[in-house]
């Protein structure tokens, strides 16, 4: 069985620094690749001007690479495709995360796969209720994927990844994927599956929402504008991004991924 990891990024990468996990990103960034697809088949969207040079960049030594890119609509307040790392020696991470506009309250979308070089695995529904107390919400929107939650949770290979930060432990709720598995095939395979399922089942709940009364909208923007921020801020992996590209650079993407320097408008 699959144990439990409290440990950080930093820590599986230096215990393990010289792991050849190419073959593995590219299997996740594919997965990434398809729910690219359908997203695209169902929104439209414009790339910020402020990531535009963050598309492609590298770090000054050329031994780390990486890719930012956020996107905005009229139904879309954020949203970014990353990646980041040097996957020939143990890391990598990349983000498909998809923050709403205040137009209907639906959870936000968030996933996060990379290696360590073991595989880490991010999905949620991020909520934007308070689900000890807004019953409804937990019901309409946690409940269709509490099965899956129930039935990975089950299998012995998936060993939960445990943050040392209290934030980005809260941030989740209690039906997110966040696990450290073995780079194996059908495991790799299970995650992709995962990754599929809940991003579908995302979809129907956006096509099928209730639209967030006008007066309400500006409170729930504000609400989660200050949380992107901090997830983006108080991210323990920022560590990594420091070492391989410097605080500077860091910074500008720490930035990218919550909108500090966005251009195109918010949504209403």
């Amino acid at each position: 069985m699959a144990e439990d990891t409290v440990k950080s990024l930093l820590e599986l990468v230096d215990e393990r620094p010289h792991v050849d996990a190419t073959g593995t990103f590219d299997v996740l960034w594919d997965t990434l690749t398809e729910l690219r697809q359908k997203f695209d088949a169902r929104f439209a969207v414009t790339q910020d001007p402020s990531t535009h040079d963050l598309s492609s960049y590298t770090s000054l030594d050329g031994n780390a690479q990486g890719s930012l890119r956020a996107y905005s609509s009229d139904e879309i307040d954020w949203f970014t495709h990353t990646w980041i790392g040097n996957p020939k020696f143990s890391f990598s991470n990349m983000h498909f995360s998809i923050w709403l506009g205040p137009h209907i309250d639906v959870p936000h979308f968030g996933l996060a796969m990379g290696t360590m070089p073991d595989v880490f695995f991010y999905c949620d529904f991020v909520p934007r209720a308070d689900l000890t107390v807004n019953l409804d919400y937990l019901d309409r929107y946690y409940a269709p994927i509490n099965d899956l939650y129930v039935e990975t949770r089950n299998d012995p290979r998936f060993g939960q990844f445990v943050s040392k930060t209290p934030y980005m432990r809260h941030s989740q709720s209690q039906s997110s994927h966040c696990y450290l598995v073995k780079p194996e095939t059908e495991i790799v395979q299970r995650l992709r599956e995962i990754a599929h399922a809940m991003f579908d089942q995302w979809l129907v709940l956006v096509d099928s929402a209730d639209p967030v009364p006008a007066a309400d909208r500006s409170a729930l923007a504000a609400r989660d504008l200050h949380m992107r921020r901090a997830i983006a801020d108080r991210d323990p992996a920022n560590a990594m991004g420091d070492r391989l590209f410097g605080a500077e650079m860091t910074k500008r993407l720490v930035s990218g991924l919550w909108g500090g320097d966005r251009v195109l408008p918010r949504p209403q």
